[in-house]
Parts: C-alpha cells; sequence; structure tokens
C-alpha cells in the first residue's frame, strides 16, 4: 500500500522542441555505456555554449534517445536538429535569469521531492533509486535533479512572461483552420466520451475499527516496553512497500505523502512513537528515527481494517436496485448520484468524471485507462454498466455503474463542433511564434559558441553567425 496520494505525469511542453524529464538521466547513462563500448566520442564534450549555459554531447544523445522512445522509432531526427531544440531552451534559461526572473528554492525543492517520491514508488528504495541514475548517493542526485528542475522552471516562467498576452481572436482562429484546410491538413478529432458515475463504498464496521486500534496500541507499547519497531513493521504491517524498505521512509513537508501522514512524522521527536492515526490507507503509528534539516526518516506500521464479504454484497444489492430503479425511470442517473453516490469528488459535479491530463469531461477513447476502457468502449450513448467492484489506491472497496454520458465517432475537425480545440491549437501556434520571433532577435545579443563538430549544420536560427 503505497501512501503518495498520486503519481505524477511530467507535462511535455513543445514550443518545436522537446522538455528533458527527469527520467532522461536514465537515457543519458544508457547513452554513456552503449558509446564507450562502441565508439570513441567523447559524451562530455561541450557541443555549445549559450550564455552562461553549456550544451553537452551526452544532453543531445538524451534528447534523441527520449524522442526516439515516445515515437516508437517512427520519428528520426539529426543531432543538429536535436543540438538547436537544445539551444533554444538554453537561450531562454539564460535571458530568465538576465531579465531577472526568480525561481524559489522552495518550489524547485518541492518539485524534486515530489518526483524523488515519485521514483520511490517505482524503484522501491533510495540505494536503488541513486544506483540506478548513477549516483554515489541521494545527495548527489537531489543536487543533480535540483539543477534540471531549476532550469526547467526557468524556462517556462521566460515562456510565460513572453506568452502571457498572446491570444486568438476569432478571425485568428478561422483563419487558421482555413490554413488547415487548405492545405489539407486539418486534424483528426479521436472518438471522445463522457461519463458519470455512482460510486458506493464498502466500510468497516465500527467494531472491526476498534480491533486495529487495540492491536496497533499493543504494538505500540510493545516498542515502548523495549520491542523493535522495524521487526514488527516487518511481521505486522500491511503496507505493500514493507517488503522492500521494512516500512522505512524518508519525506520532507513537500513529500507525496497524505497529509496525516506527514502530520504525524512532523509532531514528533526523534525516538517518539505516534498514537494510532487514521488516513485514507487504514491506521498507523509511526516512529521518528532520525532528522536531517527538513527531512525526517520514519518507519511505519499499517493494518487496514477489514471489510466482510457480506458487507461488500449488501453494497452491491444496494447498487443493483439503485440501477434498476434508474433503467425503470423511478428515478434519474443525476438524481441517483445526488442520493447515493459516497465519492465526494464526482458527486459534486452529478457523477461526471474529468480528464486529469485535460480537466474537462471528454476522454480521448483511444488514450483511456486500458481497464475502463475494456469496460466502456463498446457502450452506446445512454447505457449503463453493470454493477462492479472496484477498489481505489488506498485500498478502499467500492462498487460502481458507469453512464455513457456522450460519445462522439472520429471525425475531421470542424470549425463549429470542434471550436474550442481548433481554438487552442491555434493559440498554441501564435504561441510558438511568439517565442520563435523573440529568440531570433535575441540570438544576436547573447553569446554563442558552438564546436566547430557542429560547423556544417543548418540551423533554422543564425546560431553560427552570431
Amino acid at each position: 500500500m503505497q501512501l503518495k496520494i498520486k503519481n505524477f505525469k511530467f507535462t511535455k511542453m513543445r514550443y518545436k522542441y522537446i522538455i528533458l524529464t527527469f527520467l532522461c538521466f536514465s537515457f543519458v547513462l544508457q547513452a554513456q555505456d552503449s558509446i564507450q563500448e562502441n565508439t570513441r566520442v567523447k559524451l562530455d564534450g561541450v557541443a555549445a555554449v549559450i550564455g552562461k549555459n553549456i550544451v553537452l554531447d551526452s544532453e543531445i544523445l538524451a534528447y534523441k534517445l527520449e524522442l526516439e522512445q515516445q515515437s516508437e522509432g517512427k520519428v528520426e531526427v539529426s543531432n543538429c536538429e536535436i543540438l538547436e531544440q537544445i539551444m533554444d531552451r538554453k537561450l531562454l534559461s539564460h535571458h530568465a535569469i538576465v531579465d531577472s526572473l526568480v525561481v524559489t528554492e522552495a518550489d524547485v525543492q518541492g518539485q524534486v521531492e515530489r518526483k524523488i517520491a515519485y521514483f520511490l514508488q517505482q524503484l522501491g528504495s533510495e540505494e536503488k533509486l541513486y544506483t540506478f541514475y548513477g549516483f554515489n548517493d541521494m545527495a548527489d542526485l537531489r543536487k543533480e535533479f535540483i539543477e534540471v528542475e531549476k532550469e526547467a522552471s526557468l524556462i517556462q516562467k521566460m515562456q510565460q512572461k513572453l506568452t502571457d498576452e498572446v491570444d486568438v481572436t476569432p478571425e485568428e482562429v478561422r483563419n487558421y483552420y482555413k490554413s488547415l484546410e487548405e492545405k489539407n491538413n486539418l486534424p483528426e478529432i479521436g472518438a471522445e466520451i463522457e461519463l458519470q458515475q455512482i460510486v458506493l463504498y464498502a466500510k468497516p464496521s465500527e467494531e472491526e475499527e476498534k480491533r486495529v486500534l487495540k492491536r496497533l496500541n499493543e504494538i505500540r507499547q510493545q516498542v515502548i516496553d523495549g520491542g523493535n519497531f522495524k521487526m514488527k513493521a516487518i511481521l505486522y504491517s500491511e503496507d505493500p512497500g514493507v517488503a522492500q524498505n521494512n516500512g522505512f521512509y524518508t519525506i520532507t513537508r513537500e513529500s507525496q505523502f497524505v497529509t496525516e501522514f506527514k502530520e504525524a512524522a512532523f509532531s514528533l521527536d526523534e525516538g517518539d512513537i505516534s498514537e494510532p492515526f487514521k488516513t485514507a490507507f487504514g491506521y498507523h503509528i509511526l516512529i521518528l528515527e532520525k532528522i536531517k534539516g527538513k527531512q525526517r526518516d520514519v518507519r511505519h506500521l499499517l493494518i487496514q481494517p477489514e471489510v466482510t464479504q457480506e458487507q461488500q454484497d449488501k453494497v452491491k444489492d444496494s447498487l443493483t436496485k439503485i440501477r434498476k430503479d434508474i433503467l425503470t425511470l423511478k428515478i434519474s442517473f443525476n438524481e441517483g448520484v445526488k442520493m447515493y453516490s459516497g465519492e465526494k469528488e464526482t458527486k459534486a459535479n452529478k457523477g461526471l468524471l474529468m480528464n486529469p491530463e485535460t480537466n474537462d469531461s471528454k476522454f480521448d477513447l483511444t488514450r483511456m485507462d486500458p481497464t475502463l476502457y475494456a469496460r466502456v468502449s463498446a457502450m452506446k450513448q445512454g447505457e449503463i454498466t453493470d454493477v462492479f467492484y472496484d477498489e481505489n489506491r488506498e485500498g478502499e472497496k467500492m462498487y460502481k455503474i458507469i453512464l455513457m454520458k456522450s460519445k462522439t465517432d472520429a471525425h475531421v475537425a470542424d470549425l463549429v463542433k470542434d471550436y474550442v480545440k481548433i481554438q487552442s491549437l491555434a493559440l498554441q501556434k501564435k504561441k510558438e511564434e511568439t517565442i520563435e520571433k523573440w529568440a531570433k532577435e535575441n540570438i544576436k545579443d547573447t553569446y554563442i559558441n558552438i564546436n566547430s563538430e557542429y560547423s556544417k549544420c543548418k540551423f533554422k536560427n543564425n546560431w553560427k553567425n552570431n
């Protein structure tokens, strides 16, 4: 049972270049191993200098490998094209500093800790994490990650500064659409759906929760009396991660752990053991092993109250009756959500599911979660699924029904039906053009030195004649 609230999905900003994610560190290391074995290329060589920023040969290879992976080998780019994309980024970063744009240490540190928490979730331990990325310890890894995040934040702030006031008029949207139409280059809009759901949770009984609290208090007292907390966690904790880390975590206030967990950790002195406390994952006790500046080394033990099959069956039967009432028109689906649904996030929105990638209610049918896709892809508009069982990341048990609120087949973009999407594309293009124009004007005022190895490159911008 992982304690992080959510996984991180890195945002890929595209202004004619690829944003380097932390995952690229692995590509760099893989590239180093591969090239060192097969060629005499010096990976640490400097490909270019932009202001005070340098572009390493290893960065070019990392970007190239990332692009190849993202496109599954369908997109081929030269080293020259990749170098220019990176130089575009370095130019933005350099002028962000020249323009005194501020990136706070707290913001950078918070982003780094959140992403490290994500990697720890994937790899299981700090040692595996820094070893995987080729560092000697977590301190070295954090230092490097902070530099990458700082540059990414500076670039983002510079982009925002340059494009904050950029907007498109309806006429510009129409002209953009016509230009695509004339070139026979209108985008295809994938099949999209909107979904509503009713969720009923199967919750443990009050007696079961009391049993869990009693057991945790017994274990806590045993540790106070001299028992080994680590051994107790190994024997009794129901956190799946205990097999890898023996219940041990290093956290900061920015780490992606649930609030109750962090509050408990930061309320203790070294050696203290918390009282049992509740989160969405169950009931915990934790011991604060060490304070390291803003970090806390903690070890925790989790026990989850059990929900009996009988309790689950009662919830399923209740939702089956609700579904029947909706199908026989005794109540509408919206009324069913309002009267019965236990999920706060969707209940306030008439049960409507929101796409986390776009923050709207439309889902691209071909890019959905595979499990959800398999359940709803064949449904017609207005149809309702059978009652089905589900669990969230916290392990809460629930039953659901889903209504296909709307379904639009794949089609070539239409200015009227897809105006919002066309508007977004037009705005993105205008922002790209704004940044490109800015780059052309500022290259000549920036110190630029490109390695002779790239002297034959044909760049879009006048980098070589600075």
